[in-house]
């Protein structure tokens, strides 16, 4: 089945698909779960970096202490939503698994922007980029941010 060039999946919130787009995305702990450690940081980080040239090119990305952005263009049939869906469930499982959290550990729901042009992608990726800068002011070094070169 081949999708149309443009169309709109909805949840909660109307999201836009555009054929071989770049989207800035966001999502965030479920209300009541801890703040992410250290180590879920590493570990979240990691995920979204697992199929990149494979599923996505991933541009930039942050993992703050209670939300995540991203700067993601999905490849060939891959859909935003089901991209999503595959960071939001693997690292749930894995957080349960191997740092004990229970219940639900994001939002069912998230934010996603179709990036328009060079200028929004430059913008989006220096405000992933400068997010953690942004929150602490006096922090020296935040490894839980990624971009490419």
């Amino acid at each position: 089945m081949q999708r149309a060039a443009v169309y709109l999946y909805r949840r909660n919130l109307p999201h836009w698909r555009v054929a071989e787009a770049t989207y800035f995305v966001t999502w965030r702990l479920a209300a009541g779960q801890p703040e992410l450690s250290a180590p879920e940081r590493s570990l979240i980080v990691s995920s979204l970096k697992h199929f990149d040239h494979q599923r996505y090119e991933l541009f930039a990305a942050v993992v703050m202490n209670d939300h995540v952005h991203t700067l993601v263009a999905p490849l060939d049939t891959w859909a935003l939503e089901h991209i999503v869906h595959g960071w939001k469930s693997f690292t749930t499982n894995q957080l349960h698994r191997r740092h004990g959290r229970a219940g639900r550990v994001w939002q069912s729901e998230y934010f996603d922007r179709v990036v328009r042009d060079e200028a929004e992608m430059l913008e989006k990726a220096t405000y992933i980029l400068g997010n953690p800068w942004k929150r602490w002011p006096d922090l020296e070094d935040y490894p839980w941010v990624s971009v490419r070169d």
